[in-house]
């Protein structure tokens, strides 16, 4: 009882974290020591306990549970910082109706198994290979944020790539000795493991939130000022008034513009334009890329009924990533 009401008060902590990140992306940098700790502290808890029927006769010895007991609180400790501080970032990147959308639902799990103290000392904690997916997972998620803070301008499918890279080096250190490692084999191995997470992480980019991207704000209307903002910002427009539709999205970039952005424009789910070379950039001072496209009246429709119904635009990224969908009503 004394360690579910324990989890209560690790789950206040890790919202009060989700205030904290909210204050800026560049804390991110912070994760990179965090993660660290966590790898060195993994490594040391299963050297040391192992895993299993080896981990209970470990703990048989004088002192052993307080140890385990105390190793395993600071990792959970060390898991909500991460997992509750990139939370936020995904939340805003990821766009709920889309397949993005599973990435995010995992990661809120992983963060509430992180203070249940039951479930992660008696369950996660007691299997190498669980532990060390759960860490791997958290670690991928991280260095998603952690890869654009410290090499701004890095292409997102670029920075997954890295990310997924990174995470199989650390889980394979973790099962093999540092010693194996002067093995040619094991490092080939490596190296093939590697280059596959790399080729998986380029092939299932469209599956993770592309943060720390995220549209901040986006509208849709018959005409544009001087200045690039529009005259006129419309929900529902009736077919007899949809001549030709400007779409203007500012989309958050703090860790800058690697990517090329375009808009897609849809009509009930299906494609009627896709605007890149006439989609115009502008970045904002304030880490603010606004995207500028317009749907000419060659594009829409012929007759007036056939452009009644749901409207969308998605802001995606030359890799196929999307950042963002709004959507509007054109009726009868």
């Amino acid at each position: 009882m004394l360690w579910w009401l324990h989890s209560l008060y690790a789950l206040s902590l890790g919202l009060l974290v989700v205030f904290f990140a909210a204050k800026g992306f560049g804390h991110s940098r912070w994760l990179t020591a965090t993660l660290a700790l966590a790898w060195i502290l993994l490594v040391v808890f299963f050297r040391v306990f192992g895993g299993g029927a080896e981990q209970e006769k470990a703990l048989e010895k004088s002192g052993a549970k307080v140890r385990f007991v105390l190793v395993t609180y600071l990792l959970k400790n060390l898991y909500q910082g991460m997992l509750f501080f990139v939370l936020p970032f995904y939340w805003k990147s990821t766009t709920f109706e889309s397949e993005n959308v599973a990435f995010v639902v995992l990661l809120c799990v992983c963060a509430l198994v992180s203070t249940l103290d039951v479930v992660f000392d008696k369950v996660i904690m007691r299997a190498r290979v669980l532990a060390s997916l759960f860490y791997a997972f958290t670690l991928f998620a991280c260095l998603n944020l952690v890869v654009p803070a410290f090499m701004p301008n890095t292409p997102l499918a670029t920075a997954m790539m890295v990310a997924a890279g990174l995470t199989v080096i650390s889980f394979v250190l973790m099962h093999v000795s540092f010693a194996a490692l002067r093995d040619p084999k094991v490092l080939g191995g490596i190296v093939a493991a590697t280059t596959f997470a790399v080729v998986i992480a380029a092939l299932t980019r469209t599956a993770v939130p592309p943060v720390p991207m995220y549209i901040d704000n986006a509208a849709v209307g018959p005409k544009l000022l001087a200045d690039g903002r529009l005259a006129m910002e419309v929900r529902s427009v009736h077919a007899s008034y949809v001549k030709k539709l400007h779409a203007v999205t500012d989309v958050a970039v703090p860790g800058g513009v690697g990517d090329l952005l375009f808009h897609v424009w849809r009509h009930d789910g299906k494609v009627i334009a896709t605007l890149s070379g006439k989609t115009k950039r502008s970045l904002k001072s304030n880490g603010i890329a606004r995207l500028r496209s317009r749907l000419s009246s060659k594009q829409l429709p012929k007759k007036q009924e056939d452009r009644v119904g749901q409207w969308s635009v998605d802001v995606v990224t030359a890799d196929g990533q999307l950042v963002g969908r709004f959507g509007f009503e054109v009726t009868k």
